[in-house]
């Protein structure tokens, strides 16, 4: 019976395929916004197994003080918060939980487009404070999608679930990657590959699908917003790093851009006041992933990972080390 570790409480439904086998403790939430490596270093005496999420830094010091640990399960497609040289060098197995979000994703970054180009949390602010006494010719006018051009920086799993969206709003789509796309996913999608700087001045939407990287780092900068469209919208579900938040808020109080649409932020949990100033942008608290269907899979991806490993499965789903 190993002893197995949740930094977080999961879906309990998503849970249940290790409780009876083995030893599972549920933490509750960190008081701020993460939990430090000597906490984490704490919560694990004696575990076999830690559940983690992206807030979790699971770091060498980490690995180095508790020896006993086999495995890191990731609560999330990304590792950004797992150093994975040093998880290798301890001979500790890391999983995550690609491709089940895709859709939910999709979803959200599509929630927040409209949410921006027609202007609802404004219009839902409105209502509520009970100023809406009558309909009014250019009330918190907003902008159509159709005919428009959506630009999409990222075209993996997701950027194509969202470009798959678009052809419902009669939408052209563009997108940027650093490699092609399978030209039978761009006929799929009717997408056509662009450079960014020609993405960037002709799209109507911007929209982030891309890892966070040393390239994609401030990928969009004051450059890239003085290159856009003055009414263009920028929807960021991806990493808050890809975009620099300073040069955002300078672009939408001068008017290079119109609005945004964020879910992820550069310093997350921290949001750039001046973000939260702007009637234009719409805010979400990270929340690609957040259906009940989505984040039960993604437990349960997690426990078929552990329970491979625990019983020296010959293959572990989702091992990344």
């Amino acid at each position: 019976m190993a002893h197995i570790v949740s930094t977080r409480p999961l879906i309990d439904e998503g849970l249940s395929g290790v409780r009876d086998d083995h030893t599972l403790t549920v933490c509750d939430p960190p008081d701020g916004s993460t939990r430090s490596v000597d906490d984490l270093i704490a919560l694990t005496d004696g575990a076999d197994v830690l559940l983690s999420v992206l807030a979790d830094p699971i770091t060498e010091e980490l690995f180095a003080a508790r020896p006993e640990l086999q495995m890191v399960a990731q609560y999330a497609v990304g590792v950004d918060n797992i150093d994975l040289d040093a998880a290798a060098a301890h001979d500790v197995a890391v999983t995550h939980t690609p491709d089940v979000l895709t859709d939910a994703t999709a979803d959200q970054a599509w929630a927040l487009l409209l949410a921006a180009a027609r202007r609802v949390p404004a219009a839902d602010r409105y209502v509520r404070e009970g100023r809406f006494e009558r309909w009014e010719t250019t009330l918190l006018m907003g902008t159509e999608l159709s005919r428009k051009t959506l630009g999409i920086v990222g075209m993996g799993r997701i950027g194509t679930a969202v470009a798959r969206r678009a052809l419902g709003f009669g939408m052209e789509v563009v997108y940027h990657n650093r490699t092609r796309a399978n030209p039978t996913v761009e006929r799929q999608v009717s997408a056509r590959y662009v450079g960014l700087d020609e993405l960037l001045k002709t799209s109507d939407v911007v929209s982030l699908h891309c890892p966070h990287n040393e390239d994609s780092h401030h990928l969009l900068d004051a450059a890239a917003f003085a290159n856009m469209k003055a009414s263009a919208l920028l929807v960021n579900t991806a990493r808050g790093p890809v975009v620099d938040e300073a040069a955002l808020v300078d672009a939408l109080a001068n008017g290079e851009i119109a609005g945004a649409g964020l879910d992820v932020f550069e310093e997350e949990p921290d949001v750039h006041p001046g973000l939260v100033e702007q009637e234009r942008v719409v805010l979400a608290p990270h929340l690609g992933s957040a259906t009940t269907g989505t984040r039960t899979r993604m437990a349960q991806m997690c426990v078929a990972s552990i329970t491979a490993l625990l019983e020296g499965a010959d293959h572990v789903p989702h091992r990344l080390v």
